[in-house]
């Protein structure tokens, strides 16, 4: 029986709460929901712009499946969450473009599931988590056992 793992890396910002950046269990890596939030200061970023918050995001969440084993070609689930429903078209084309360029060619994207909801944080206006399936050979270099 595999051991759950916590994942962590300085890559993608610390959790606000009690529950890791992701836990990693056998070939299944689930990162928790992220937000528009630099690494490094803790602090929102581009408030009001949901394009540019869609891009911070998907990159906290590929720092946390590099720092668990994966890339984003590991992908079979990202969940949106949105905090307008009138952000859906430029969170949408951000997401397919940050997709696009960062799965390799002919690497079908992931499924994907966008829910309107209220987020945590006034200044959200998206939120979003990723479950991978990882390659058991592959050593995960981000893992705190």
């Amino acid at each position: 029986m595999s051991e759950k793992l916590a994942v962590r890396t300085a890559a993608a910002p610390a959790p606000a709460h009690t529950f890791p950046q992701g836990v990693r269990k056998g070939p299944l890596l689930q990162v928790s929901g992220q937000g528009p939030v630099d690494p490094v200061s803790g602090e929102y970023l581009h408030p009001g712009d949901v394009r540019a918050q869609t891009l911070r995001t998907l990159a906290n969440v590929e720092a946390i499946l590099r720092a668990g084993g994966a890339s984003l070609d590991d992908v079979v689930m990202l969940r949106v969450y949105l905090a307008d429903r009138g952000d859906f078209a430029a969170m949408n084309e951000a997401y397919g473009e940050f997709v696009t360029s960062h799965t390799g060619e002919g690497t079908p994207p992931p499924c994907r599931t966008t829910v309107i909801c209220t987020l945590p944080r006034a200044e959200m206006l998206v939120e979003i988590d990723a479950l991978a399936y990882v390659d058991l050979r592959v050593r995960a270099s981000g893992v705190i056992t």
